[in-house]
This record gives structure tokens, sequence and C-alpha cells, in this order.
């Protein structure tokens, strides 16, 4: 089975042909957020809808500047094809009541993409979104991500301005970075969800077309929001975190930790925390997973985040963080078995967590290290939430 936040196997009807086309997110431009955006947002398992003003996706003119999202691209027209397969041979189930063979379609392989087709109109439908196509075909969906010019959205809302999602300089002396749905490729900066919402206007997200990145991010908030039948004021911070990270997007702009990297998710899972901040360096973020931790760049953030942390840090004043201090301190925040929890690490140090080091008691850790010990057994990320600017709610 999939992971995903909100996924289950279920089946609807084999649609008819109609006016009226109802999605779950409709995904409006050209550029490779909309492609971004509509990939995840069907990932994320909802049904959604790209509809472009182009040709169909043809990978021998993807430009040579965009040749690093090749595999993405290959990917998204592989299940476009399938999805089309599929919905012209659909398997038959059994009804159990009737023991009859229906026509039905697993929703969560719907991913349609209508290419070079116009829409004349965007406005409001109740609380959904139509699409005018033709004078009478139409695209109705819950959540609408625009990533194209927004004429004729500005004229529907009867607004002269719609600013598109912007990101925010990667800064420590705020907290909203543990807000962030995206990283950006352009130097250590963020994309907040709340900056991603638009105030006043539920259940619409505006991107720029070229934001590859901030396009995944679109696409599963709009998925969130759907699949809930909610709004997007009420997204939910760490359910869409958690997905994106699940897909192996970013979160923070770390540029010395490939995805590659097996400890990839605890960096970016505590780096999101703050617990371990980033170097900013020439407008690029560095994380120093091979530089040793320290004991008064951890003290305050692990103080911030759990009341027994200001307890034993009183305690043990400027101490090396070492793996047997480490241990001390999680298991006394934790209420874990501290001989217990020795055994359990040296079990897992090579093996599952893919140190190059040797266990020892005595040696400092690396911020690699330390990320990846406390993200296993406390869960900052996972279990402690932020309220909208950050701010740690205990």
């Amino acid at each position: 089975m999939k992971r995903l936040f909100f996924v289950f196997a279920f089946i609807i009807p084999l649609v008819i042909h109609a006016q009226t086309v109802k999605t779950d997110v409709l995904v409006i431009g050209n550029g490779d957020a909309a492609y971004a955006a509509s990939f995840q947002a069907f990932k994320s398992g909802v049904k959604t809808i790209l509809l472009t003003q182009k040709e169909q996706l043809d990978l021998n003119k993807i430009p040579e500047n965009k040749r690093a999202s090749l595999l993405f691209y290959q990917s998204f027209l592989k299940r476009e094809t399938e999805n089309v397969k599929s919905l012209e041979t659909p398997k038959p189930k059994t009804d159990k009541k009737n023991r009859t063979k229906v026509t039905v379609i697993d929703s969560t392989l719907l991913l349609d993409v209508i290419n070079n087709t116009p829409y004349t109109e965007i406005k409001r439908s109740g609380s959904n979104w139509e699409a005018k196509l033709t004078q009478d075909k139409s695209i109705k969906a819950k959540v609408l991500v625009l990533a194209d010019k927004p004429e004729k959205l500005l004229a529907a809302l009867k607004i002269s301005t719609l600013n598109p999602a912007s990101s925010s300089p990667l800064n420590y002396s705020e907290n909203t970075y543990r807000t962030t749905v995206s990283e950006v490729s352009e130097g250590a900066r963020f994309l907040s969800l709340y900056s991603l919402l638009i105030p006043n206007q539920e259940n619409l997200l505006y991107i720029a077309n070229d934001q590859f990145e901030i396009g995944a991010a679109a696409g599963a908030t709009a998925a969130y929001a759907a699949f809930f039948d909610t709004k997007t004021s009420l997204s939910n911070l760490k359910r869409i975190q958690g997905e994106l990270l699940a897909y192996k997007h970013a979160l923070m702009p770390f540029k010395d930790v490939e995805k590659t990297d097996s400890n990839w998710l605890a960096i970016q899972k505590l780096g999101v925390t703050g617990i371990i901040k980033a170097e900013i360096k020439q407008n690029n973020a560095y994380f120093n997973p091979e530089k040793e931790v320290t004991y008064d760049e951890i003290k305050q953030p692990l103080k911030d985040y759990y009341y027994k942390a200001q307890i034993w840090f009183d305690d043990h004043q400027h101490i090396p963080i070492n793996l047997e201090n480490t241990i001390a301190m999680l298991c006394y925040v934790g209420n874990k078995s501290v001989e217990a929890t020795k055994t359990e690490l040296q079990k897992k140090w090579n093996k599952n967590y893919r140190f190059s080091s040797q266990y020892d008691l005595k040696k400092v850790l690396t911020r690699r290290e330390f990320a990846v010990i406390i993200n296993d057994y406390l869960k900052p990320f996972d279990v402690i939430n932020v309220d909208k600017t950050g701010r740690v709610i205990r």
C-alpha cells in the first residue's frame, strides 16, 4: 500500500462523458510548477486534472537547462499514459450483493491531463471552482491551483492584483522557517505554508509557473484540503510537511546534504525544528553534517522543546556532547532506560544509521550523528507542533 497521509483504497463508477467534469484538484498552467503541483496532488491520493494551453509534453523538447527534471517528466508522462489506458479498459469488479460485474476505476490512478485547451473564465461555484472551457463545457474542482496568468481570476474575484506565493530568506532570528513546506532552489530560502495560503480566498493557491519546488508544496496542500473536504486555511502543517518528505521533497535548503544521503530524512526533520541550525554562507545553507556538535548550539533549542531538558542542562553545565552524555540526556527527557538505549544504539550504529564511525561512548558526536539519534529517540518534528509563527507549542 502506498504511504500517503490520507490515501485509502476506494473505487468510483466510470464517469460517462458529460458537459461538466468534476475533480478534486484543478491545476492550470504550462510550466514546471503546474506539472509538479498536479503530480503531487495525484500522488497524494486525490483526483486531479492538469489543464494546459500547449501540446502534450514532449521529452525531446525539454530545454537543456531543465535536464535535471528529466526523470520527473518521464515519470509524469508514464503515469499520464497509464491513466489513459486505464480509462479506456477499466477492470471489472464483482458486486457481491447482486453477483454482477460492475465496471469501475481505482480513483488513485486518475491523473487527467487536458492539453492545448484554453479556458474562457474562472469563477466560484458555491464552495468550489469552475473553469469554463466553452459555453457548455466546464471543469468543477474543490481546489484550484493557478500557475498561469491571473487576469481571468482577478476579474472573477473582483480584485486588481494577486501576488504568487513567495519565499523567504532562511533567518534564525525568527521561527517561521519551522512552517516551511518547501526549499527554494535559489540559495538559502524556504516557502512557509502560510505564505502559500491566500488570506480570505479559500481553496485557491496561486504560484509562479517556474517554481518546481513550490509546485509540489501547492499540490500536497491542495490535496489535503480536497481529501478532507476542508478549507486551505485549516491546513495541517505537520501532515503536509510529512507528506512532502515522504516523496523526497526537501523542506530545508541544505546544500551539503543530498537526497541520496542515508540520513537525509532525519537531517531534514531536525533541521526544520532548528535544534541544529545551518550555517548560512554566501547565500547558501550548510548543515555541516560531519562537524562536531557543541553544547552551546543545542542547549537552548532543546530547552525550548522539552521542559525536562531545562532541568538536565541546568544540572550539566558545559559538558562535551559525546555519545554517553547524549544518551543520558535523551533518556532523562524521554523517560528511557540508559542501559537499554546503549545496547540498542550499538546495534543500530552502523547497520541502521549507516554511520562510518565506530560506536564509542566517549566520542563527541557529529551534527549528523546527533541529528539522527535525537530524531529517532525524541522525535521532536513528529510529536511537537508549532503555531503559525513557528513558536513551539508544548
